[in-house]
């Protein structure tokens, strides 16, 4: 039976002893208050969804983020404008008389002496490329084939210990030319060396057009540095590659003579000390940037299949 209110502790409910104080919660009974019940907590409003009729009242659709989505569809727009923009930009300057001059002074020029040191250092030469003008070491020096070895094998290891077969590839792919470089004889080393310059331009310009593809997050794409390489890189490409184009339709357009403070042209040194051909000349240096542009089609066509396969994933629901 129940205890009726005025033999019950106010505070806890148990049986009212005959003292002062409640032998079950220690509360004096003439001071005691009842113990305050917890409210209960109103059920959450539902929120009404703003459908049609919402859209009906001139209400907004509720937010829904969508970055991810964004964020690849750019990128999809970057991998595949961005390259062939580029190029078409880079030419039209090249057909132009002032343009192709600002193009050569602070673009392609500056390729152009890298290749002839990059050139020289697979060949086991010490070089230093300089404005117009690259001095090159007249015999091998074993300093530059350790060094050069020695990096090269360092990105290839990189590359394994990373799972980066990019840079596995890349570096295995330089220990093998600098192979055979180093054990050509001293005079075919020469004339690559000469070779190199506009070939590096092709070469070089072709892989720094290449990193517009790289990881948007990476290293190139965080700094925005594969936009500075993209121009760069389609600069050297166009300019050698337009030339050696014209001057393999037209032998009139070889770029014969000597040079103020330098000395004999490239084109001139491989043709009158190297006994290269006209036709020899002019048809190496358009069939290698051929195969560059070759080699930037095929990349162009992969990282696009990729960029839309990402499109597609951040679109599906639940991704």
């Amino acid at each position: 039976m129940a205890n009726a209110p005025g033999h019950a502790c106010p505070r806890c409910g148990a049986p009212r002893a005959p003292g002062p104080e409640c032998p079950g919660c220690g509360v004096i009974y003439a001071k005691a208050r009842p113990r305050p019940v917890p409210a209960t907590p109103l059920p959450d409003a539902p929120q009404p969804e703003l459908g049609a009729e919402g859209g009906a009242l001139g209400m907004p659709p509720p937010a829904r983020w969508s970055g991810a989505l964004d964020g690849a569809r750019r990128e999809l727009w970057i991998r595949a404008v961005a390259p062939p923009a580029a190029l078409l930009v880079a030419l039209a300057l090249v057909a132009s008389g002032p343009g192709h001059a600002l193009l050569r002074t602070f673009l392609s020029m500056w390729i152009h002496e890298l290749g002839h040191a990059t050139t020289a250092w697979l060949c086991g030469h010490g070089a230093f490329p300089g404005p117009w003008r690259t001095p090159i070491s007249a015999a091998r020096l074993p300093l530059v084939v350790v060094s050069v070895a020695g990096g090269l094998a360092a990105l290839a290891w990189r590359g394994w210990r990373t799972g980066r077969r990019a840079l596995l590839a890349a570096g295995l792919a330089g220990l093998g030319v600098q192979l055979v470089c180093t054990l050509l004889p001293a005079g075919t080393a020469r004339a690559l060396i000469t070779f190199g310059g506009d070939a590096g331009c092709m070469v070089i310009g072709a892989a720094l057009v290449a990193t517009i593809w790289s990881d948007p997050e990476g290293p190139l794409g965080r700094g925005s540095l594969r936009w500075g390489f993209l121009v760069i890189g389609a600069a050297a490409l166009v300019d050698a590659l337009h030339g050696w184009v014209h001057a393999w339709r037209d032998p009139g357009e070889l770029p014969l003579g000597e040079i103020e403070g330098v000395g004999l042209s490239d084109a001139s040194t491989l043709m009158q000390v190297h006994r290269w051909s006209a036709s020899a000349l002019s048809g190496r240096y358009v069939a290698l940037g051929l195969a560059c542009l070759a080699g930037l089609g095929a990349a162009y066509a992969v990282m696009l299949a990729r960029a839309r396969a990402a499109v597609a994933g951040e679109a599906r629901p639940g991704a």
